[in-house]
């Protein structure tokens, strides 16, 4: 007797595989929330010469993901989560400013803001859930992120872990761009920033929002001159 095929509906197949599918749309290049026109300032940094070659361009990313607004990206999508997940509409509104007041130039705050509308206003139309009907879409991107995931019963580990995954792959893939770096090193960019992405997205589940702080001041810096370089790629 031939075997039978799974008829797709077995309880402890199908969260997984839906998990992984809404982790694997959402952040890949294709979702459309235009992450492939922001650099965060890589590109004033890397045209005045402060990184031009691949282990500079990886110090940056690091730093960034280390120190700047990929941690604290991370530890305000897990309190959006929990907000979003217990209901508390006060605690996801002081996320939602604090997210918001702690963009250091008009050009982050623009690509949080822009990305997070995005985001949402593509899940809510192809992935809708109750949750969200009344989500405002006017977030930053990392808040919109948590609050979807939550309504749509992610793990928050693996959806911080896959959001800090596409914050580097996006950095790298702006590097390879402005750099004399070939696509290989940029997929080495990648995989050598992994175990600090691990690092940064354990920390971020469990740190409280008052960990929330950045000290990525060349970066910050750069994306402030960015905003008057005459000739750019990037729009921050």
């Amino acid at each position: 007797m031939g075997k039978t095929l799974p008829s797709g509906n077995e309880p402890s197949a199908v969260p997984d595989e839906r998990i992984l599918s809404l982790l694997l749309a959402w952040f890949s290049p294709a979702f459309p929330v235009g992450s492939f026109s922001y650099s965060h300032g890589l590109e004033t940094l890397l045209a005045g010469g402060a990184r031009g070659e691949r282990d500079r361009a990886f110090a940056a990313i690091e730093a960034t993901l280390r120190w700047g607004s990929g941690r604290s990206d991370a530890i305000f999508l897990s309190h959006a989560f929990r907000a979003g997940e217990s209901g508390n509409g006060s605690q996801l509104r002081d996320v939602v400013c604090m997210a918001t007041a702690l963009a250091p130039t008009a050009e982050r705050r623009a690509e949080a803001l822009n990305q997070g509308s995005a985001f949402m206003e593509t899940v809510k139309a192809v992935w809708p859930a109750p949750e969200l009907d009344d989500a405002d879409c006017a977030i930053p991107y990392p808040v919109a992120v948590g609050i979807s995931g939550a309504a749509h019963r992610i793990p928050l580990s693996a959806l911080v872990q896959a959001y800090l995954h596409a914050f580097c792959a996006n950095l790298a893939s702006a590097a390879v761009r402005l750099c004399p770096l070939g696509q290989v090193d940029g997929q080495r960019l990648v995989s050598d920033l992994a175990p600090m992405v691990a690092l940064v997205a354990r920390h971020a589940v469990v740190a409280p929002l008052e960990d929330v702080g950045g000290a990525t001041i060349g970066l910050d810096v750069a994306s402030m001159r960015h905003e008057y370089q005459n000739v750019r790629l990037f729009r921050s």
